[in-house]
């Protein structure tokens, strides 16, 4: 019923409006889904594209169309399915010159499904990273890269709050077999200078905790041993935990 009612109602606007000018039906057919977009008529700009694609697989407008309805999804905030057909522009073209463009919008549509808090599932932000990535390496001269690495940071920032979040309730749960491995995690993912000192420390104290005197004196020693002359504090705090690990 509701797809007769849309035909109708598609006849009815294409009665009232007289149709724009074009050298084929598919042009005129994307002129028209244009108007009805800027108009945020987005479900008969969506018909108009889906009918190019359908009558005229080989025009040109059929491509246009492609990216265009990943567009409307985007603009609708239907990230799913906008990085879906955002995917499937990129598989079926893979090089056009607009190729930087899609891999950058791929990237915001998963960026924009990441929850608003970093406890929650961030699965997106890597899918995220990803795709940004691209954009910087493959296209260095892109017009996106700038934004590309402001989102990647962001995206980094959320999963570096994420893995401390964990790895401190641990440790404060006092489960520090599962602390010191998200503390080990960390240092080995992330370049953050105050996240990994704080890892380091909470990483030898796990194995405090747990009386494990090889594993807290070796890890001591290692981290004591990366450090360099200007981070004395964290070294220091490192040596007073490795004599407490020796006194095990």
């Amino acid at each position: 019923m509701q797809k007769y009612l849309l035909i109708l109602l598609l006849l009815a606007v294409s009665c009232a409006t007289p149709r724009p000018e074009g050298k084929t039906e598919a042009e005129i057919l994307f002129k028209e889904a244009e108007a009805h977009i800027k108009n945020e008529s987005y479900i008969l700009g969506s018909e108009k594209l889906r009918e190019i694609k359908a009558r005229f697989p080989y025009s040109k407008y059929s491509q246009m169309a492609q990216l265009r309805l990943a567009d409307v999804a985007f603009t609708q905030e239907n990230y799913i399915e906008a990085a879906v057909a955002y995917q499937s522009y990129k598989d079926l073209y893979p090089g056009d010159d607009k190729i930087p463009y899609v891999l950058f919008k791929l990237g915001e549509a998963f960026y924009y499904q990441l929850p608003p808090t970093h406890d929650r599932d961030l699965s997106e932000a890597f899918q995220a990273i990803a795709y940004y990535k691209q954009v910087i390496s493959r296209y260095p001269g892109s017009e996106y890269v700038e934004e590309s690495k402001k989102k990647i940071e962001k995206c980094q920032q959320m999963l570096r709050d994420k893995e401390q979040y964990i790895a401190d309730f641990y440790f404060k749960t006092e489960v520090y077999e599962a602390a010191r491995f998200r503390y080990k995690r960390i240092l080995k993912m992330f370049e953050d200078d105050k996240l990994l000192k704080h890892s380091m420390l909470r990483a030898v104290e796990s194995s405090l905790k747990l009386k494990e005197k090889d594993n807290c004196s070796r890890d001591a020693s290692a981290f004591i041993g990366v450090l360099s002359n200007d981070e004395s504090q964290t070294r220091n705090k490192l040596r007073n935990l490795k004599l407490k690990c020796e006194d095990l």
